[in-house]
């Protein structure tokens, strides 16, 4: 699966060289989306925009060359789940309309984009991009509402879905979270500066000690009288996607208020305590996914752990090829086995999740000619079943593995001793707070409507009470 995006922002009441302080944040959420970077900042009575296709580093680089001196601005790094990778859909996105000008950087998805898309296209909307943050701006710049703050909450009361975003209006900064909370947004506070991020790993390598989650809900203002909090008359009703703390989110980071790491480990603990004794003699992770989890089982189970894999960091993100022996070639490029940790040995292979099932296929046949005995592979999510229409790129319903296979079959077609994943209801045993969390793709039960799903399926809609979960096994 793919991420999303990642949003950062700072508002300073003193200039500083806006553009570079964004880098730094902006490079912590490399990991959010590798395909697109951009920033916008005020210099003057004007906006500008400076954005292409490739990594932060490659694309802000060469922009640092010289100080550029500003007040506010905002930054994205994006993974397109809506919208092609095309240098129209990098963000931010930036307007000059009737309300002011206006940049955005939305992470999230917008899950009744096409009603809203076909709506603005009868009134003879011009559409730059294929991205679905750019309908926020048409809203805008169409609502009748006099002021920028009453068109965005007319905007903001009509679309649904997720969405994170920050948004520069002149010379003030706007954030926003959905009202459901599906995507993270923190904001914290040094010196003059207020910064806002997805992750507390991008506030935190700006040496940001104080700060909070912006609440499901929450409408921010800052500017140099300060701050300004409203909430959106939209009812809230938390559905946070559970997979940020599965996969998404950086292990050092804080997401929903909650440590990455420790919830990684407690899932590792848990699909150890489902297991029992006795299952393998060694406990390897998947780098980097399953790492977190690794440790937890190992812990848990009393096992040593050990790196019986080696990811070759310089083999970029993965990528298809036409054929099986280039397929295996390019998992071998990125994840390689130890000999020497896993020979001899049952091995107890942990990932976060199983989607196509390929990877999996290659690795398990890597570890057993490296001489392992046995690979039991042990995944720290349930089975992935369903799309997500949030924020996440998930194959179709035909792609994922687990639609047309048990967990036995699967075990005998990737030439696993035994795979296991960890159920819905113990992944809610394993945070506080489980009626807080989205487990869509698991279970088929989404918090809202979305128009794209089958209608045998529009039943599941709506159901968000805390017992949703807990028979997912039986449905």
């Amino acid at each position: 699966m793919k991420h999303f995006c990642g949003v950062a922002a700072i508002h300073s009441r003193a200039e500083i060289n806006l553009p570079e302080k964004l880098f730094f944040p902006l490079f912590s959420l490399q990991h959010r989306g590798q395909e697109s970077a951009g920033i916008a900042y005020r210099k003057g009575n004007r906006t500008v925009v400076y954005k292409d296709l490739g990594m932060v580093s490659t694309v802000l680089s060469r922009y640092l060359s010289q100080e550029r001196m500003s007040r506010v601005g905002i930054g994205h790094v994006r993974y397109s789940t809506h919208g092609g990778n095309k240098v129209e859909n990098v963000q931010p996105l930036h307007v000059v309309c009737n309300k002011g000008e206006i940049a955005l950087a939305h992470n999230g998805n917008i899950s009744n984009t096409r009603e809203i898309k076909e709506m603005l296209f009868d009134e003879g909307a011009i559409f730059q991009t294929s991205s679905d943050s750019e309908l926020i701006l048409h809203m805008l710049s169409r609502s009748r509402k006099d002021d920028f703050h009453g068109a965005l909450i007319e905007t903001l009361s009509m679309i649904e879905g997720a969405y994170s975003m920050v948004l520069i209006h002149d010379d003030r900064l706007v954030a926003v979270r959905d009202p459901l909370g599906f995507r993270p947004l923190y904001i914290g506070w040094k010196d003059d500066a207020t910064i806002i991020a997805s992750e507390t790993c991008a506030l935190q390598i700006l040496r940001v000690d104080g700060f909070r989650s912006v609440e499901p809900g929450e409408l921010i203002f800052v500017d140099d009288a300060g701050i300004h909090s409203e909430r959106l008359p939209l009812p809230v009703r938390p559905n946070q996607c559970i997979f940020e703390l599965i996969y998404f989110a950086r292990p050092d980071s804080q997401v929903f208020d909650v440590s990455v790491h420790l919830a990684r480990k407690r899932m590792g603990a848990t699909l150890a305590a489902a297991d029992g004794p006795g299952l393998g003699d060694i406990v390897v992770p998947v780098p980097d996914s399953g790492t977190n989890a690794a440790i937890g089982y190992a812990d848990y189970a009393g096992l040593p752990f050990d790196f019986g894999l080696t990811r070759n960091h310089y083999a970029g993100r993965s990528f298809i090829m036409p054929t099986t022996s280039e397929r295996e070639l390019a998992v071998r490029m990125k994840l390689h086995p130890v000999r020497e940790v896993v020979s001899g040995k049952r091995v107890i292979l942990v990932d976060d999740s199983l989607v196509r099932g390929t990877t999996a296929k290659i690795l398990v046949r890597l570890l057993k000619e490296a001489g392992a005995l046995e690979v039991h592979l042990r995944l720290s999510s349930p089975e992935i079943r369903w799309p997500c229409f949030f924020g996440i790129d998930i194959p179709t319903r035909a792609e994922l593995i687990s639609n047309h296979m048990t967990p036995e079959q699967i075990a005998e077609t990737i030439g696993a001793d035994s795979v296991r994943f960890l159920t819905v209801e113990l992944l809610r045993e394993s945070v506080d707070d489980p009626h807080n969390y989205c487990y869509s793709c698991f279970t088929g039960r989404y918090p809202i409507d979305v128009p794209l799903l089958p209608e045998e399926l529009k039943r599941f809609s709506r159901d968000t009470s805390p017992e949703a979960g807990a028979d997912d096994e039986a449905e």
